[in-house]
C-alpha cells in the first residue's frame, strides 16, 4: 500500500516538473529586448566593398564642377557608392609613423571625427544609422529605420535632407582634442579637421558623379537623438545623391 502511493506520489511530481518545464521557455527563445534590432529590419554590421583609389575624373576637374545640389533624383545610392563616399570623409590610407592614418588630416594626429550614414534608399543596406569603421570599412547599425524626415526636421527642415537616398553624418568628441589642445582645440582644431573631412566628400560625391550639399544649420540635440548618439556634438550632414538636375 505505501508502495502504491509512494508510486503515485512520484508520478505526479514527475507530471509537474514536466508542466513546468513546457511553461517556461528556454534561454534566449523568449520575446527579444526592446533594444535589440530584429534580424529582418537590418543586419548588425555591413562589410562594404574595397573603396577604389583611382577614378575616372580627375581631382582638378571635381574642383572646378563641385557645387552645392539640394534636389535628388529617386535613384538609389549603391554599396559601391556608400563605401567610396565614407572612405573619402574618414577611412583608412597609407600606414603612417605612428601607423594607419586615415583621409583626412587632423591636429595632433588625433582623428576625433567618426563618421555616420543616415541610411534610407541604399541597394543592399536596410534603413537605418550606421557608424562607420574606418579600419574595417564596414558599417555597424545604429539605430534601425528610416531616419530621413526625423533628421530633416532636426535640420530646420530642409529638404536636401530628406529627398537624398543617404546623408553622411559628421560628428565629433569635442573633449578629446579640447583635452590636448583646449580652447584653441574646441573651438579650432575639431572644426579644421570637419572641413577637411566634409570637402573630401563634396569632392569624391563629384568623382562619382553624384550631388552633395553641406549643412551645418541643425538642432544639435535632436540630431543625436536621431543618430542614436550621447555625447558626440553632430558637426555636418551631408545629404548626397544623383542630381535631379
Amino acid at each position: 500500500m505505501r508502495k502504491s502511493r509512494r508510486k503515485t506520489v512520484a508520478a505526479r511530481r514527475l507530471v509537474l516538473v514536466a508542466i513546468l518545464t513546457l511553461a517556461v521557455p528556454a534561454a534566449g527563445c523568449g520575446r527579444e529586448n526592446d533594444n535589440q534590432t530584429p534580424a529582418d529590419e537590418a543586419p548588425v554590421e555591413v562589410s562594404l566593398p574595397s573603396p577604389a583609389t583611382r577614378g575616372e575624373v580627375s581631382l582638378e576637374e571635381a574642383i572646378q564642377a563641385r557645387r552645392s545640389v539640394r534636389s535628388f533624383t529617386s535613384r538609389r545610392l549603391t554599396r559601391e557608392e556608400v563605401s567610396q563616399l565614407l572612405w573619402a570623409a574618414g577611412g583608412r590610407t597609407i600606414d603612417g609613423v605612428t601607423g594607419p592614418t586615415r583621409s583626412y588630416p587632423s591636429a595632433g594626429g588625433i582623428y576625433s571625427l567618426s563618421i555616420l550614414l543616415a541610411a534610407g534608399e541604399v541597394e543592399g543596406i536596410s534603413p537605418g544609422v550606421y557608424r562607420y569603421d574606418w579600419r574595417e570599412n564596414s558599417l555597424r547599425l545604429i539605430r534601425s529605420g528610416d531616419p530621413r524626415s526625423d533628421l530633416a526636421r532636426a535640420a530646420l527642415g530642409q529638404g536636401a535632407v530628406r529627398r537624398a537616398p543617404a546623408s553622411i553624418v559628421i560628428v565629433g568628441d569635442v573633449q578629446r582634442t579640447a583635452a590636448r589642445y583646449g580652447e584653441r582645440g574646441r573651438d579650432r582644431y575639431i572644426s579644421m579637421d570637419t572641413g577637411h573631412s566634409g570637402q573630401n566628400v563634396s569632392l569624391q560625391a563629384q568623382a562619382l558623379g553624384l550631388g552633395s550639399v553641406i549643412i551645418g544649420a541643425f538642432r544639435d540635440e535632436a540630431v543625436k537623438e536621431v543618430l542614436g548618439i550621447e555625447r558626440e556634438t553632430p558637426l555636418y550632414i551631408i545629404p548626397v545623391g544623383e542630381p535631379a538636375s
